[in-house]
């Protein structure tokens, strides 16, 4: 046995005393599978997310787990109240111990310094739904959209039988059915105020309602001559009176209407073929995803066109920005705030936007998914680049969702299959199999911490984003989940789709 010095710890170092033999497969998996050596110290160095060093340099025993690191960063960091973290060394995550995801895996020297990157966790923590606490019938089509207002304290629902229904979630019941389209309804949206609903049809209509009287402010908007594909507000963060909103359309528009004035702003007119999906960015962009294959980025002041974003080889499904959530709920999150009036309101949308930003480096990003079996991760603002092509989908990507910490990406695809990509690079992180059909929406519990999907084959399914598995499988539908969202709050889930009937699902 040789002892081999380093600095501030030593390594002890044996040496083969007996000829090599040839090892049996089931005795090279278990020294693959070996333990930590004990003993073994590594010098490591903690850094938060802005580069900024937490204390000196430690010498850390190998079989060191996330829980030892949390105990000893919150005392290094003095937290009164210990802080929940997460800890990656060169972009991969400490999950069982820094031996075997660091040092082994990534084939790192115990000679050699490391540094441990620790990210804040949410603090309150989502419990998994794992019941469906009413079924609520009143649809006599399909439900096409299911969405919950910002504050969580309303859900809308559109329909393949030409209405909008908004339900009180209290006492789970039907609150108000409204009336007017002449087709289904494929797509919903709320003002960030959580004031107006706003519906888009296959009859080709944009209609504004007043989902607390249950009535129609007004007629139908009659610009587009083809059926409406999708619908964004405004955030709140660029105006806190959230009357305006665009709405894209099969006839290769995107129109931007002032919803007090009830008139057109002005239309985004280039793509050559269908619009599928809009966005509108917290930082003064609107995004539209075509057929055309190409993303289109527009001033929304002026209505010109920014940037063309073109890589795609096939039709755009959707886009997603990694601050879809906090310019979602704007003001509101999970202590359910109130506020006295619009400036109030605005301010405190604008803190945690800002206080996002400046967790994700100063960038919004936008991830697009195609039906080349492809998504691109862009950094929108200033670079008609993408970051990164992400491919391993077998099938069309059919719907993208950025986590609301926008630190990951899911993808959903029509090979059964959901994808998690790292929200900043882009680079593939896991799996999650066990849907048996196509894989139809995703959406995010509001701490990060699961994620849920909806699919074709009649399930949702809750998954553990630290472990990577299923956590809960949630049958119940009889037939194809087409729409899912999770409240705000994150007390409940709501899914629809091909059986007709709305259920809702809490823990």
């Amino acid at each position: 046995m040789e002892k081999v010095k380093g600095p501030g710890y030593e390594l002890r170092l044996s040496h083969p005393t007996e000829p090599e033999t040839k090892i049996s497969k089931k005795q090279k998996l278990a020294t693959e599978k070996s333990l930590p050596p004990p003993g073994v110290k590594i010098v490591a160095q903690f850094q938060s997310q802005d580069g900024l060093s937490s204390g000196p340099p430690l010498n850390l025993p190998v079989d060191v787990n996330p829980e030892q690191l949390n105990l000893l960063l919150n005392n290094l960091l003095e937290n009164d109240d210990p802080l929940p973290y997460s800890f990656f060394v060169k972009d991969t995550e400490i999950i069982q111990n820094l031996f075997s995801d660091v040092v082994d895996k990534q084939n790192i020297s115990t000679e050699s310094s490391i540094t441990i990157v620790y990210q804040p966790q949410a603090i309150f923590k989502v419990r998994t739904v794992t019941r469906c606490s009413s079924s609520l019938a009143g649809h006599t089509e399909a439900v096409l959209s299911v969405s919950f207002s910002p504050d969580g304290r309303m859900l809308a629902t559109g329909s393949g039988d030409t209405t909008v229904r908004v339900w009180d979630l209290n006492t789970e019941t039907p609150r108000f059915t409204l009336k007017g389209h002449t087709n289904w309804v494929q797509s919903i949206a709320w003002s960030p105020d959580c004031q107006i609903l706003v519906s888009g049809s296959m009859d080709s209509t944009v209609r504004i309602w007043n989902p607390h009287k249950g009535e129609a402010i007004g007629d139908p908007l009659r610009a587009h001559s083809q059926c409406i594909t999708s619908i964004a507000f405004e955030p709140m963060v660029c105006n806190k009176e959230c009357n305006r909103f665009v709405s894209s359309s099969k006839d290769n528009t995107a129109k931007v209407w002032d919803s007090t004035l009830r008139k057109i702003v002005f239309t985004l007119s280039q793509h050559t073929a269908p619009v599928t999906c809009v966005k509108w960015g917290g930082n003064g962009f609107i995004y539209t995803g075509s057929r055309d294959k190409t993303i289109k980025v527009w001033n929304s002041e002026t209505g010109t066109l920014v940037r063309n974003l073109a890589g795609h080889g096939h039709w755009v499904n959707h886009l997603a920005l990694s601050s879809d959530f906090i310019l979602r709920t704007g003001p509101y999150d999970h202590t359910d705030p109130v506020f006295k009036s619009k400036q109030e309101a605005f301010d405190a949308a604008t803190v945690r936007y800002n206080e996002f930003l400046s967790k994700s480096g100063g960038l919004e990003r936008l991830a697009s998914g195609s039906d080349d079996f492809t998504i691109f991760l862009w950094e929108p603002k200033d670079k008609k680049k993408p970051i990164n092509r992400m491919t391993g989908h077998q099938q069309l990507v059919n719907h993208l969702s950025f986590s609301p910490d926008g630190k990951v990406l899911a993808s959903a695809s029509f090979d059964k299959s959901v994808k998690l990509w790292n929200g900043s690079t882009g680079e593939f992180i896991s799996t999650l199999r066990g849907h048996v059909q196509a894989v139809y929406q995703v959406c995010w519990s509001s701490d990060s911490r699961q994620l849920l999907s909806g699919s074709k084959d009649s399930t949702l399914k809750v998954w553990d984003m630290k472990t990577k598995k299923m956590k809960v499988e949630l049958p119940g539908h009889a037939d194809e989940v087409f729409s899912v969202d999770w409240s705000p709050g994150g007390d409940k889930v709501a899914s629809g789709g091909k059986d007709r009937i709305l259920k809702i699902w809490r823990h």
